[in-house]
């Protein structure tokens, strides 16, 4: 079956902090993006990588491939106003082909192969597979009297992406209207009714949005490469 990756990457960089959005920013050498996309391609050079940003940072893009010599093939997608927009632009560039589609953040560069590979397979079993990981902290429920309750942690995970899916039924799914509670794909998913079906993540795919992280990146990038 056909493979699909659509990489997600439209952050400002406001939590960042930074003059440039954070899927650009560099750690181990190059940009955050180019780790994302290398580690589908290490997977499987097959899958055909779809890479969603701004219009306006095409050029931008391009010209960062050029200097670090980025070869991974990939197609550029305009994103949308929303996360919910760009995904649904990069579903309707892939056309109508049967297949299986991982959508991803871009900021996280440190997703498992291993975890790619299962969201693939499984997603060609039961349709959706969604990357989890267990909660490791107690937690609390927020009233809006300002109350808190306990919460049994085993009823809850942590939700990552690779969010992988049926091509056709993502596809028929993103075909509504955006809605408030869409939060992921596996939200947009299940308002048709389907339930999802949840996969391990890896403890370790962080998602980059803050400076602290961005340390914790490079010092993982460093390891790595010792």
């Amino acid at each position: 079956m056909k493979r699909y990756a659509i990489i997600v990457a439209g952050g400002s960089g406001t939590r960042m902090g930074s003059a440039i959005p954070k899927q650009y920013l560099e750690i181990g050498g190059m940009p955050i993006l180019m780790h994302t996309l290398s580690v589908f391609n290490f997977l499987d050079t097959e899958i055909d990588l779809i890479l969603v940003i701004p219009e306006s940072d095409f050029t931008f893009w391009e010209n960062l491939c050029s200097q670090f010599d980025f070869k991974v093939p990939h197609k550029l997608v305009k994103g949308g106003n929303s996360r919910f927009q760009s995904v649904k632009n990069g579903l309707d560039s892939i056309g109508d082909i049967k297949g299986t589609v991982a959508i991803h953040d871009g900021v996280r560069p440190f997703v498992n192969p291993k975890v790619i590979e299962e969201s693939f397979l499984k997603a060609e079993e039961f349709g959706s597979a969604i990357a989890v990981v267990d909660l490791k902290d107690s937690i609390r429920k927020l009233t809006e009297d300002g109350k808190s309750f306990f919460q049994d942690r085993q009823y809850f995970r942590l939700v990552q992406t690779p969010q992988t899916f049926l091509l056709d039924k993502i596809k028929k799914a993103y075909e509504v209207p955006e809605l408030k509670h869409f939060t992921d794909d596996a939200t947009v998913f299940e308002h048709q009714g389907w339930q999802v079906f949840l996969i391990p993540g890896n403890p370790g795919n962080l998602k980059i949005t803050s400076p602290e992280d961005l340390e914790y990146a490079s010092f993982l990038i460093q390891k790595k490469n010792k």
